[in-house]
């Protein structure tokens, strides 16, 4: 028999560290509650100090989602300059057809 894994959202995560860290609950205690091994609690508690900067990085979204608005809007030009000299190069072998040219 093994037991099924449980996965955490990064909501309940953050929380349990939360807990730990600001209610001063200890390690073995949230471990023991929630099912966890220490090892995975303290991958946990890495990766929320490794990737903590990214909660005050909000003008660098702001920017990235504006750089994806004008990345879109030039595609689109582009696209329509691509269907534009399509119908022109069309047009062009059509008139060489009718010419009678190679």
């Amino acid at each position: 028999m093994s037991k099924q894994r449980r996965q955490f959202s990064a909501r309940e995560k953050v929380a349990i560290l939360r807990r730990h860290l600001v209610e001063r609950v200890t390690v073995s205690a949230l471990c023991e509650e929630h099912g966890l091994r220490p090892t995975v609690f303290y991958r946990w508690q890495q990766e929320f100090f490794e990737n903590g900067s990214a909660a005050f990085e909000r003008e660098s979204t702001a920017e990235q989602r504006a750089m994806q608005r004008k990345i879109a809007c030039l595609e689109a030009k582009l696209a329509n300059k691509n269907e534009v000299l399509s119908e022109l190069m069309e047009e062009h072998v059509k008139l060489k057809k009718e010419l009678g040219e190679p």
